[in-house]
């Protein structure tokens, strides 16, 4: 199933049509849809797609002579395989006089059994690859590993002419994966499961969520297992990351709710966090209207998946090992609609980008992002600061009828006040999962949207 990612690959093939040389490297966290897009480039145009495996070299060359071979119809290949690498990218230079797209995936496999392929590779492209008409893509999952490659001190460095790192889709793309549930029940889902094409696969839309749960708290589940092995991938330490994403799986966002509730001391989670950022695993937030230099910063858990594993599934692991699923959904059921409250806003923020992509808002805004200030927080802020304009958005995870909306909005008011813009043009507006009478409150000039308006943005 090759669902979205349309972007990318128009991307590719745009690069695909140059008729020049050109090295692609390509990553991103595992089952995050890379082979799907690599094998749709080759459907499409064709080409070699090879698989690395974390076998000897020997293995790897041998599998690799056998896939270029049935490629060419090369009848001396099959019976004399590749001995070594210099012997692979010779061949290939040879056959690349024509364009011909080369895919290696898991390329690190290959770097583990022989230090010196990055070298090697480097060599072969600036003195006859580069001069071809290959187009030649490297792929891994691991990404520590690739942006280790990527580096300054990497043998490779500076030679890729393109870099893709492909993320998880976002909500309204991912909703293509479930399409027979409510909009509702899709957040819940995608609360749960991200915007992982792997994950989203693993629940079936014609359950309810409780028991696509019921399969996922499982000892033998794949949703249950795939947070450790991809943790354990990237991490050399993982008990004391555990430990801190666990901390803020549960809501302690800043450095010092972080050390109270690790008990570790500050420089380690300083180490430890820079990592987790790195790896694209958390992100560090300040107030919109501060520096980004400011002390003021709050750390959150990027992924869904991961957000939903560290607050419900790591912490009930005895739960899932003794067999105890329906105890530990009830236990989630009881906390869920408070967790999805922040999956909501982060969702509502994605919706505001696409209005703002299609000049379907107030102002066309350059900034976006939280305010807080002591105990006061504004769910989103907007700003255009050249023109010198602002929106506040209070977001709410419930149904509002007319007259709360207007008191959401009121309140508002109240907070931004604390907000440090005088003389700025100050629009004001509500997201919430549904209100009641919103034609009416858009007759009076307010700004107001829920689930339904987010419908105009997902393609069928």
């Amino acid at each position: 199933m090759f669902i979205d990612r349309e972007s990318e690959l128009r991307l590719l093939e745009e690069r695909l049509k140059n008729n020049k040389a050109e090295f692609v490297v390509l990553y991103g966290r595992r089952r995050i849809g890379k082979t799907a897009l690599i094998l749709e480039l080759i459907r499409r145009n064709g080409g070699i797609y090879l698989l690395a495996r974390e076998t000897s070299e020997t293995e790897n060359l041998r599998r690799f002579s056998e896939r270029v071979a049935e490629y060419f119809n090369d009848d001396i290949l099959k019976k004399n395989p590749f001995q070594n690498w210099d012997a692979f990218f010779e061949y290939l230079n040879q056959k690349s006089r024509e364009r011909l797209i080369v895919a290696i995936d898991e390329f690190p496999y290959l770097v583990k059994g022989n230090k010196s392929l990055p070298s090697i590779l480097q060599e072969y492209w600036d003195l006859k690859l580069s001069k071809s008409k290959i187009f030649l893509i490297i792929c891994g999952s691991s990404v520590g590993m690739m942006e280790d490659l990527l580096g300054y001190k990497s043998p490779i460095y500076g030679r890729r002419t393109a870099q893709l790192k492909l993320r998880p889709m976002d909500f309204f793309n991912a909703r293509k994966f479930l399409p027979r549930y409510t909009l509702e029940d899709f957040l819940k889902a995608y609360g749960i499961l991200g915007g992982n094409p792997a994950y989203l696969l693993e629940f079936d839309d014609r359950k309810s969520i409780e028991e696509n749960l019921l399969n996922y708290f499982r000892n033998d589940s794949f949703l249950y297992q795939d947070a450790l092995f991809i943790l354990r991938e990237e991490l050399d330490e993982p008990r004391n990351y555990f430990a801190i994403m666990e901390a803020i799986a549960k809501g302690r966002s800043s450095l010092g709710e972080i050390m109270n509730e690790t008990g570790l001391n500050r420089g380690i989670i300083g180490k430890y966090l820079s990592v987790l950022i790195d790896l694209d695993f958390i992100k560090r937030e300040v107030p919109v209207t501060a520096s980004w230099k400011s002390r003021k910063g709050r750390y959150y858990i990027k992924d869904p998946y991961f957000a939903f594993w560290f607050r419900y599934v790591q912490p009930n692991v005895d739960l899932i090992e003794t067999g105890q699923s329906e105890m530990l959904v009830k236990l989630v059921m009881k906390d869920f609609e408070q967790y999805l409250g922040s999956v909501f806003e982060e969702v509502a923020k994605q919706f505001l980008i696409k209005l703002n992509k299609a000049n379907r808002i107030t102002f066309s805004f350059t900034k976006l992002g939280r305010w807080w200030y002591k105990s006061e927080e504004i769910d989103i802020v907007a700003l255009n600061e050249r023109e010198k304009k602002a929106l506040f958005i209070e977001v709410k995870w419930k149904t509002l009828n007319k007259n709360e909306a207007k008191r959401v909005l009121k309140a508002l008011k109240r907070k931004t006040k604390q907000v440090n813009l005088e003389n700025w043009e100050k629009y004001y507006g509500v997201i919430a999962a549904s209100i009641g009478q919103k034609n009416r409150l858009r007759d009076e000039g307010l700004l107001v949207w829920d689930l339904k308006d987010f419908e105009q943005f997902i393609s069928p």
